[in-house]
């Protein structure tokens, strides 16, 4: 039985960098924006309302490209589309990497795009026996209650809830409530919703 609310005492879950795991709930906004077809924008907050993340980028040899920068603009990692012919993988590249660079931080993988509640598969780059291995995290998203989890095991790491109206929906404009368990990299958890939300799109 999944487990639906908060399990602490969970180690600490470093991705992207220890200053993005902080020893409380962290609660953000994300704003997105679509700009045309295939070019979407977002930036994340906290409740204070100051800027913490920013997601930008466009298609980049007809896949998606995406780049995480910290407020200042840094690049923080570079999320790319590849597109099979039932499934989507991303790749995911610490700062602004090229594509074939090998330094990864971890790939995300939807096995079936076919099913009403999707499920995203997250593999860090030491989980590499194709055909054996079981996903270090999974993510969990459905239509119907426009709302994803992450897991590990059956432990919650995050959850989020899409809070739209048409009128917003038709000007480009999305908004979600984001909540990261205490010591779980919250950039990481940022780049899992867009991959999401991307896939989507």
């Amino acid at each position: 039985m999944e487990n639906s609310g908060w399990d602490y005492g969970v180690p600490i879950i470093n991705i992207v960098g220890e200053n993005f795991c902080v020893p409380y709930t962290m609660e953000m906004l994300v704003k997105k924006r679509i700009h045309g077809m295939s070019n979407a924008h977002y930036d994340v907050f906290d409740i204070s309302g100051n800027l913490l993340l920013q997601v930008d980028g466009s298609l980049w040899k007809f896949q998606k490209k995406r780049v995480m920068r910290d407020p200042a603009g840094i690049p923080l990692l570079t999320m790319r589309q590849k597109s099979f012919k039932w499934r989507k993988e991303w790749t995911v590249h610490p700062g602004e990497s090229s594509e074939d660079s090998n330094d990864i931080l971890f790939r995300v993988e939807q096995p079936s795009p076919l099913h009403i509640k999707t499920k995203l598969e997250v593999f860090l780059p030491n989980n590499n026996i194709i055909g054996k291995r079981a996903p270090d995290f999974y993510v969990t998203g459905s239509f119907t209650s426009l709302s994803f989890k992450v897991y590990r095991g059956k432990t919650v790491l995050s959850q989020a809830n899409h809070n739209y109206t048409w009128g917003s929906i038709c000007k480009g404009k999305e908004n979600f409530k984001v909540r990261v368990h205490p010591e779980v990299d919250y950039s990481f958890i940022t780049a899992l919703l867009v991959i999401l939300e991307e896939n989507e799109t």
